[in-house]
Protein backbone atom coordinates (compact mmCIF):
# COMPACT_ATOMS: atom_id res chain seq x y z
CA UNK A 1 0.00 0.00 0.00
CA UNK A 2 2.64 2.53 1.09
CA UNK A 3 6.22 2.29 -0.12
CA UNK A 4 7.45 5.57 1.39
CA UNK A 5 6.32 7.28 4.58
CA UNK A 6 7.44 10.75 5.61
CA UNK A 7 7.77 11.34 9.34
CA UNK A 8 8.53 14.97 10.23
CA UNK A 9 10.36 14.85 13.55
CA UNK A 10 11.58 17.56 15.91
CA UNK A 11 12.16 15.42 19.00
CA UNK A 12 9.13 16.75 20.91
CA UNK A 13 6.76 14.45 22.80
CA UNK A 14 3.99 14.87 20.23
CA UNK A 15 6.40 14.26 17.35
CA UNK A 16 7.66 11.12 19.10
CA UNK A 17 4.11 9.82 19.40
CA UNK A 18 3.60 10.44 15.67
CA UNK A 19 6.96 8.82 14.86
CA UNK A 20 6.11 5.66 16.78
CA UNK A 21 2.84 5.35 14.86
CA UNK A 22 4.59 6.11 11.56
CA UNK A 23 7.21 3.45 12.18
CA UNK A 24 4.51 0.92 13.10
CA UNK A 25 2.70 1.73 9.84
CA UNK A 26 5.93 1.52 7.84
CA UNK A 27 6.76 -1.85 9.43
CA UNK A 28 3.31 -3.17 8.54
CA UNK A 29 3.73 -2.07 4.90
CA UNK A 30 7.47 -2.66 4.55
CA UNK A 31 7.84 1.02 3.63
CA UNK A 32 10.94 3.20 3.63
CA UNK A 33 10.85 5.93 6.29
CA UNK A 34 11.88 9.48 5.43
CA UNK A 35 12.86 11.32 8.63
CA UNK A 36 12.56 15.08 8.09
CA UNK A 37 13.68 17.89 10.37
CA UNK A 38 12.94 21.47 9.30
CA UNK A 39 15.24 24.24 10.50
CA UNK A 40 12.85 27.10 11.24
CA UNK A 41 14.78 30.29 11.93
CA UNK A 42 12.73 33.37 12.79
CA UNK A 43 12.06 35.54 9.75
CA UNK A 44 11.76 38.81 11.66
CA UNK A 45 14.44 41.45 11.13
CA UNK A 46 17.37 40.97 13.44
CA UNK A 47 19.88 43.25 15.04
CA UNK A 48 23.48 43.23 13.85
CA UNK A 49 24.44 41.13 16.86
CA UNK A 50 21.91 38.42 15.98
CA UNK A 51 22.84 38.46 12.30
CA UNK A 52 26.49 37.89 13.21
CA UNK A 53 25.39 34.97 15.36
CA UNK A 54 23.07 33.48 12.72
CA UNK A 55 25.64 31.07 11.28
CA UNK A 56 26.31 29.67 14.74
CA UNK A 57 22.56 29.34 15.35
CA UNK A 58 22.10 27.52 12.01
CA UNK A 59 24.92 25.15 12.94
CA UNK A 60 23.24 24.36 16.26
CA UNK A 61 19.89 23.74 14.55
CA UNK A 62 21.61 21.54 11.96
CA UNK A 63 23.39 19.50 14.65
CA UNK A 64 20.13 19.06 16.55
CA UNK A 65 18.32 18.09 13.33
CA UNK A 66 20.97 15.48 12.55
CA UNK A 67 20.65 14.15 16.09
CA UNK A 68 16.85 13.78 16.05
CA UNK A 69 16.62 12.38 12.51
CA UNK A 70 19.40 9.96 13.43
CA UNK A 71 17.37 8.90 16.47
CA UNK A 72 14.30 8.34 14.29
CA UNK A 73 16.31 6.35 11.74
CA UNK A 74 17.69 4.25 14.59
CA UNK A 75 14.12 3.53 15.75
CA UNK A 76 13.21 2.54 12.18
CA UNK A 77 16.34 0.39 11.88
CA UNK A 78 15.39 -1.53 15.01
CA UNK A 79 12.26 -2.58 13.12
CA UNK A 80 14.30 -3.58 10.05
CA UNK A 81 13.24 -0.53 8.04
CA UNK A 82 15.27 1.53 5.60
CA UNK A 83 15.43 5.19 6.62
CA UNK A 84 16.41 8.37 4.79
CA UNK A 85 17.45 11.32 6.95
CA UNK A 86 16.70 14.80 5.56
CA UNK A 87 17.23 18.36 6.83
CA UNK A 88 15.53 21.35 5.24
CA UNK A 89 15.25 25.04 6.12
CA UNK A 90 12.10 27.14 5.99
CA UNK A 91 8.52 27.07 7.18
CA UNK A 92 7.85 23.59 8.61
CA UNK A 93 4.39 23.17 7.08
CA UNK A 94 5.53 24.26 3.63
CA UNK A 95 8.73 22.22 3.70
CA UNK A 96 6.90 19.05 4.78
CA UNK A 97 4.36 19.39 1.96
CA UNK A 98 7.02 20.34 -0.62
CA UNK A 99 9.25 17.42 0.35
CA UNK A 100 6.35 14.95 0.17
CA UNK A 101 5.46 16.21 -3.29
CA UNK A 102 9.03 16.36 -4.66
CA UNK A 103 9.89 12.86 -3.40
CA UNK A 104 6.53 11.31 -4.37
CA UNK A 105 5.91 10.24 -0.76
CA UNK A 106 2.94 7.90 -0.25
CA UNK A 107 1.89 9.10 3.23
CA UNK A 108 2.85 11.65 5.89
CA UNK A 109 2.57 10.69 9.57
CA UNK A 110 3.07 13.38 12.18
CA UNK A 111 2.25 14.15 15.77
CA UNK A 112 -0.03 17.00 16.73
CA UNK A 113 -0.17 18.72 20.09
CA UNK A 114 -3.47 19.57 21.72
CA UNK A 115 -3.77 23.34 21.62
CA UNK A 116 -7.24 23.97 23.02
CA UNK A 117 -9.79 26.28 21.45
CA UNK A 118 -7.42 29.19 20.81
CA UNK A 119 -4.79 26.91 19.30
CA UNK A 120 -7.31 25.68 16.77
CA UNK A 121 -7.91 29.29 15.73
CA UNK A 122 -4.22 30.08 15.45
CA UNK A 123 -3.29 26.93 13.54
CA UNK A 124 -0.37 24.56 13.77
CA UNK A 125 2.10 22.79 11.52
CA UNK A 126 -0.04 19.65 11.48
CA UNK A 127 -3.13 21.64 10.54
CA UNK A 128 -1.27 23.38 7.69
CA UNK A 129 0.01 20.05 6.39
CA UNK A 130 -3.46 18.50 6.51
CA UNK A 131 -4.94 21.49 4.64
CA UNK A 132 -2.32 21.76 1.90
CA UNK A 133 -0.83 18.30 1.26
CA UNK A 134 -1.90 16.26 -1.75
CA UNK A 135 -0.38 13.25 0.02
CA UNK A 136 -2.54 11.36 2.57
CA UNK A 137 -1.78 12.63 6.09
CA UNK A 138 -2.13 10.72 9.35
CA UNK A 139 -2.02 12.84 12.50
CA UNK A 140 -1.49 11.41 15.94
CA UNK A 141 -2.80 13.77 18.54
CA UNK A 142 -1.37 14.21 22.01
CA UNK A 143 -4.15 15.47 24.21
CA UNK A 144 -3.44 17.29 27.41
CA UNK A 145 -5.85 17.24 30.35
CA UNK A 146 -8.14 20.29 30.32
Amino acid sequence: MYETILIPFDGSDEARKGAEHGIDLAATCGATVHALYVIDLPGAPRTVYLRDDEDEMRDRYREYGEEVTGELCEMAGERGLECVSVLRSGSPGEEIVDYAKSEDIDAIVLGSAYRGKLGALLGSTAEKVVRTAETPVVTVRERMND
